[in-house]
């Protein structure tokens, strides 16, 4: 058998694999990627004298690409010496050890075999493991920005977002630090920029939803503990120069929906006796807040940056509670995304990490070392801050203010449902007596914060009924059916690392107007914001690696088979020339 015919055959049966698997890795975000739409389309319905015409789907004006955990490795990675060019350094070593163990003679050639072995046992073995590794890395940045590329061009998102551990150690100097940042920018998230500080330092920089096209190209990058590091070792020279390749760590901006229903309102309203401001609602708002949650809870190595990140917080937290006419209390045409990285607490097994909390030595000055989710104190403060304590007076929702949380860190992800109970409502007899027969009424007076009380007011956390499969949600436990105060919902997105499936999350926000409360200002507003998430995945990074690499064979194959099959035809035509000439001559 003629080698070419080995070498198309193999070919022909690598073939229909590679098609495959090119297809799908060309195409995964055709088959499962794609943000959730604001309003399905319903198809027109003429049947049994209902003359109701077709509705087209509507996509969400808020599309956000969460990206998690993307964590660039780099020359730390690599064997001691193996990014200095130093390769052979058991050959050297091993040589001059050897010669001064020798007498005076013969020195040089006691120096030999030692180092023939150091170059076989330590130095080959480095060399491969190195250059692997080289490979790899290059190999997860293409892989990275495979998922970047292509989840980004098929959904088209408005926003994106990664939510901490852009690189893979704080600890790296700032050489590596710069050089990793160039891989970041200019292979993995290539032709994406950071958010320009005219943008960031501007405090309550509000811009229309949608009118700058800028936004997306735009990548937010939140700071997370491999970026940073943790309370306990941030400092400022790390604040510094992540912000100087990534933008600021603390920083929010408000996107105002285009809605001119909202506009010809207010132009109609007359304006108020006694402020210059309209009494007419404005139009919905979606604040975005990118928080540092890295020194959040104490103690911290550097308590004026730990200080900094509160007060930002404090104010974000006071902003949410105020609409733009001043007035304190929740609006339903406002809502807050809080983009952070380290999630918020909750109780062991909703999560695969659990709380968890270790600590620098006393003379190393006994910070946070390391840490799974914040405190219970600091996300207690953070999810009052965003709801309020659900009290009547903060709005007759449930759960008043509309907000999400998305964040990193848990590289296995989360879905989760936190909730806690409304001050419940006292029965009091008519007239106060209490005695029997009398009807009761409801008091509206809050009770007294007793310890039952405030065990029953406790936020609570459960895992989101959409995180468990379709078909066993109506068995998710959930909020307790006496659960009337506020919810929110936590987002911990999966990593994009490719042991973690090349994971993309996708949230769309929508203001929905609630259609029976049409201009009734006295009920608190005219509608709310919806959100929604989904994600999708590419699968680990050995499939990238299978799939291009079982391309470059099946094409190597075929170029050296019909290579070998020109070269076995020509020959084979020259020997039959040889072969009729000879039989000429005879």
């Amino acid at each position: 058998m003629r080698l070419s015919t080995v070498c198309l055959t193999l070919a022909r049966f690598l073939l229909p694999p590679a098609i495959i698997g090119t297809v799908y890795l060309y195409t995964y975000p055709i088959l499962q990627c794609s943000f959730p739409l604001a309003k399905r389309a319903e198809a027109a319905c003429y049947f049994d004298g209902s003359n109701r015409p077709a509705i087209p789907a509507e996509t969400a004006p808020f599309r956000l690409l969460a990206l998690g955990d993307p964590q660039l490795e780099g020359d730390t990675s690599l064997p001691s010496g193996f990014a200095g060019g130093h390769y052979f350094p058991s050959l050297k070593d091993g040589f001059w050890h050897g010669v001064q163990q020798c007498g005076d003679s013969a020195r040089v050639w006691c120096g030999i075999r030692p180092a023939l072995a150091g170059l076989m046992t330590q130095d080959v073995p480095r060399l491969f493991e190195g250059s692997r590794k080289r490979v790899d890395l290059w190999g997860n940045d293409l892989y990275l920005a495979h998922i970047y590329w292509l989840v980004s061009w098929w959904t088209q998102p408005t926003h994106t977002v990664v939510l901490g551990d852009l690189l893979g150690s704080q600890w790296i100097g700032d050489d590596e630090f710069k050089r990793r940042s160039g891989r970041f920018w200019g292979k993995v998230f290539r032709g994406a920029e950071k958010v320009p500080r005219e943008v960031t330092d501007v405090s309550g920089r509000v811009e229309v939803l949608g009118r700058d096209p800028r936004w997306r190209r735009r990548v937010m990058a939140v700071a997370g503990n491999h970026d940073v590091g943790y309370a306990g070792d941030l400092d400022k020279h790390r604040i510094e120069r992540f912000e100087d390749m990534y933008g600021r760590v603390n920083w929010a901006i408000r996107f105002r929906l285009n809605d001119s229903s909202s506009a010809e309102a207010a132009a109609r309203s007359p304006p108020s006796l006694f402020s210059t401001t309209s009494l007419a609602p404005t139009p919905p708002e979606l604040r975005l807040v990118i928080l540092n949650s890295m020194n959040l809870d104490a103690p911290a190595y550097d308590p004026e940056l730990r200080q900094q990140s509160l007060d930002f917080l404090a104010n974000q937290l006071e902003n949410n509670a105020m609409t733009s006419h001043g007035h304190a209390s929740s609006s339903a045409n406002s809502a807050t995304i809080l983009l952070t990285h380290i999630p918020l607490h909750k109780p062991a097994g909703i999560c695969v990490d659990a709380p968890y909390f270790s600590y620098f030595p006393a003379h190393q000055g006994g910070g946070i070392k390391e840490q799974n989710h914040l405190s219970q104190n600091t996300s207690e403060h953070i999810l009052a801050g965003l709801l309020g304590d659900g009290s009547e007076e903060q709005g007759s929702r449930r759960g008043g203010a509309a907000a999400i949380v998305l964040n990193g860190h848990d590289h296995e992800g989360c879905d989760t449902l936190h909730y806690r109970r409304a001050n419940p409502p006292t029965n009091t007899p008519l007239g106060g007596a209490g005695g029997a027969g009398e009807a009761a009424v409801e008091d509206d007076t809050p009770p007294e914060e007793t310890p039952q009380l405030q065990q029953q007011r406790k936020w609570r956390a459960e895992r989101h009924p959409s995180s468990y499969p379709q078909h066993l949600q109506h068995l998710a436990p959930g909020p307790a059916p006496d659960s009337t105060g506020p919810m929110l919902r936590e987002i911990t997105v999966r990593s994009m690392m490719g042991s973690f499936s090349g994971n993309a999350g996708l949230l769309s926000a929508w203001f929905e107007a609630d259609e029976g409360n049409e201009g009734n200002e006295e009920e608190g507003g005219q509608g709310r914001w919806r959100f929604e998430y989904s994600s999708c995945m590419l699968g680990v990074h050995h499939i990238w690696w299978a799939v291009h690499v079982l391309d470059l064979v099946v094409v190597a194959l075929g170029v050296v088979g019909v290579g070998l099959e020109v070269r076995e035809e020509v020959g084979a035509a020259r020997r039959a020339e040889e072969e009729e000439r000879k039989a000429r001559k005879i």
